[in-house]
C-alpha cells in the first residue's frame, strides 16, 4: 500500500529550547524531528500523537502538545518516491510542537532511528536535513522572539 502524501512533523523541545533530534536508520547522517505520514482515516493531529509514541515512546497528551496550525508543501526526495503512488511528488507536512518539562530519555524505534540527541534549537537547525524541519525550528524560535 502506498503512503498518503500528508504528514506530521513534531518538534519536541523544552522551555529553554533544547530540541530532540534523531538520526535516521535508513540514511546515516540524516537528522530530523519526529515525522511521519498519516494513515488511512487519520488526521494529521492523530498522526502526530501516534508518531511521537512510535518514535520516542512518549505520550504527547501527557505534555504540552500544540497544533501550530501551519504546514509546508515540499517535493518528496526521489529516493523515497517509491513509497507513494506513481506520479506523487509532493507532500503536505503539518507542524506540531511538544514541550516537555526537561530533556528526558526516549525509546527509539530501531527500524526508524539509530540515535538521538538533545541540542540547542539553533544547532538543531544546522543539523536537520530537511528545509521544512529548519522552518519548524525557525517558527519555534519566533514564538520566543528569537532568530536563527
Amino acid at each position: 500500500m502506498h503512503k498518503i502524501p500528508v504528514s506530521a512533523l513534531v518538534l519536541i523541545h523544552t522551555a529553554d529550547l533544547q530540541v530532540l533530534i534523531m538520526e535516521r536508520a535508513d540514511k546515516s547522517g540524516y537528522w530530523q524531528s519526529v515525522t511521519g505520514s498519516i494513515e488511512l482515516g487519520e488526521t494529521p493531529y492523530q498522526a502526530a500523537i501516534r508518531e511521537v509514541k512510535e518514535e520516542t515512546g512518549l505520550d504527547a497528551l501527557q505534555f504540552d502538545f500544540q497544533d501550530w496550525q501551519a504546514s509546508n508543501v515540499y517535493e518528496i526526495y526521489p529516493h523515497w518516491r517509491h513509497r507513494y503512488a506513481p506520479g506523487v511528488v509532493e507532500n503536505t507536512e503539518h507542524l506540531f510542537g511538544l514541550m516537555l518539562p526537561n530533556t528526558m530519555p526516549v525509546q527509539l524505534a530501531p527500524d526508524e532511528h539509530v540515535q538521538y540527541q538533545w541540542v540547542d534549537w539553533r544547532e538543531a537547525a544546522q543539523r536537520v536535513f530537511s528545509w521544512t524541519n529548519v522552518d519548524a525550528l525557525k517558527r519555534l524560535g519566533e514564538k520566543y522572539q528569537l532568530s536563527l
